[in-house]
């Protein structure tokens, strides 16, 4: 297996809910992200898919350490960036950088483009001296296919796709290493979503970029990724190449997602089997014992309720000729498969 640039292990966010005015007592807490293992590869685009809830932003907000955890670890190189502060965590900062989700909230509108794209060589000025920040801006506008002569318009100007290109741009500006990108396209046209995939795509390989790739729409995550994780209340219940997620998917969840996939090919449409879950997505402050999503599974036993399922690769696709990267949460994942 190649080396992986970023390692997870046994993340934890809990928001506390607190009763009473002057002496808050804790009577319990949000789950957000509840126990995550991930591994990012130098190089490849990590995908991470679920429903709106599920704890892919918050995740999303620890790995560039807007959010500090509860518990557990992200190691970048080895060096876990959750005990930085200071001069340390700033470094570390500069080499994993966010794209956020929506491009009219995440640009300030008092701002022109060249000071938003400029201002982290502000704080981080060994990266480019003062008498070099213009050109640099310039370049990077040209780089995210904007015009370097719109340095001093004000975001109002330009469209949602123009607007996410200018904060793909200042997110290159330190030229990091990772590129966490909350649903990048979510608020963008569907015309536009595919030019700026393409971007990322066409950046990826220009600066060897690691992408930690975050959406809800399936087909575009598998469109970028080269991995896929699936998330449901706050956990990963499945991870693998994209390949074996979406061909192959071996856990209940990940197939109701799949199956609820618009499918353009209307032969391909009407042949595919259709999942419907009932009830409804179990309340982070009250998760359910044993499998998170038994109260919802079609394959759900008594032992469900009782053993939390581990994240292990199914019986089926173990093998002694190397590792195997497609793992899942489920109890019968062999028989799903």
């Amino acid at each position: 297996m190649a080396e992986a640039i970023l390692e997870v292990r046994d993340l934890y966010k809990h928001y506390p809910l607190t009763r009473g005015v002057l002496f808050k007592k804790q009577v319990g807490a949000v789950k957000a992200v509840d126990g995550v293992d991930l591994d990012l590869i130098a190089g490849e685009t990590l995908g991470i898919v679920g429903e709106s809830g599920c704890g892919k932003s918050t995740l999303a907000k620890m790995l560039v350490h807007l959010e500090q955890p509860t518990s557990g670890s992200i190691r970048y190189k080895g060096e876990d960036v959750t005990t930085l502060s200071g001069r340390a965590l700033k470094a570390v900062r500069r080499n994993i950088q966010m794209v956020f989700q929506d491009p009219y909230t995440s640009l300030n509108p008092r701002m022109t483009v060249g000071d938003i794209i400029g201002e982290p060589y502000e704080i981080h000025p060994e990266v480019a001296p003062k008498g070099s920040r213009r050109q640099k801006v310039q370049e990077l506008l040209d780089v995210v296919g904007l015009n370097p002569e719109y340095i001093n318009r004000y975001p109002h100007q330009f469209s949602g796709g123009q607007r996410q290109r200018i904060g793909i741009a200042r997110g290159l500006a330190l030229r990091p290493e990772i590129i966490v990108a909350d649903e990048p396209v979510s608020a963008l046209d569907v015309s536009v979503q595919a030019q700026v995939i393409n971007l990322l795509d066409q950046l990826q390989s220009q600066f060897s970029l690691s992408y930690v790739f975050i959406a809800h729409d399936l087909s575009i995550v598998r469109h970028i990724s080269d991995r896929v994780g699936v998330m449901y209340l706050g956990r990963v219940v499945e991870i693998g190449k994209d390949a074996e997620i979406y061909d192959h998917p071996t856990h209940p969840y990940t197939q109701a997602l799949l199956s609820a996939a618009p499918v353009p090919d209307p032969e391909a449409r009407e042949s595919r089997q259709r999942i419907i879950l009932t009830g409804d997505v179990p309340s982070p402050t009250n998760i359910p014992s044993g499998c998170r999503f038994r109260t919802r599974c079609w394959k759900a036993q008594e032992r469900c309720a009782l053993e939390v399922p581990l994240l292990a690769v199914p019986p089926h696709l173990r093998t002694t000729e190397g590792p195997v990267r497609h793992s899942s949460a489920c109890h019968f994942a062999a028989e799903l498969a």
